[in-house]
């Protein structure tokens, strides 16, 4: 295998990447999510690509947009986002994440996005307001877990690239809403 950086990182890991992130997506697509056993689907494919991702980290370091180009870099960011089952690697890669974006290597809406997930697991207030749910009791409407210091969550999302906290909540609402409406039939 050739390498593509001076890390020593594999061409192939990118297509790797992307390949993926294509099977994460999948797993969650509205159509899936009607399946018997889709949650199962989606836990095997996070696991999954929760241990091929570890062993790439442990090897090469974190997947750099210069190294795998953006759209590889962006699966990168999609996987560590989706290992929700591995709370200490989430927050490795937070860690590493933090670092390629201080270098210019990955997006800072990717590390909102990260960073809101771990503190969320952690049981404490967002930053970003990237976390939605549908409240505490889950049959609420869908809206923003806890922020931290709320009346600055617009100021925050600006500065790492992200649209304001009411046009996002928007957004996910109909996107929610069109796909409960494809289901009903």
């Amino acid at each position: 295998m050739p390498p593509c950086s001076d890390r020593g990182l594999p061409a192939d890991i990118a297509a790797e990447l992307v390949e993926r992130m294509d099977r994460d997506q999948r797993a969650r697509s509205p159509g899936s999510l009607d399946e018997p056993d889709a949650d199962l689907w989606a836990c095997d494919v996070d696991t999954d690509n929760t241990a091929w991702l570890a062993k790439v980290i442990d090897r090469y370091g974190w997947p750099r947009r210069s190294e795998v180009g953006p759209e590889a870099a962006t699966a990168a960011w999609l996987l560590a986002q989706h290992a929700d089952h591995d709370p200490a690697f989430q927050r490795r890669c937070l860690a590493l994440l933090d670092e390629a974006v201080r270098d210019g290597e990955a997006k800072p809406a990717h590390l909102a996005y990260l960073t809101d997930r771990v503190l969320r697991a952690e049981g404490r207030p967002q930053k970003y307001g990237t976390q939605l749910w549908l409240g505490p009791d889950g049959e609420g409407p869908l809206q923003p877990q806890p922020i931290e210091d709320p009346e600055q969550v617009d100021e925050r999302r600006h500065s790492v690239g992200l649209d304001p906290l009411a046009e996002y909540a928007d957004r996910l609402r109909q996107r929610e809403s069109e796909q409960s409406a494809r289901t009903a039939w």
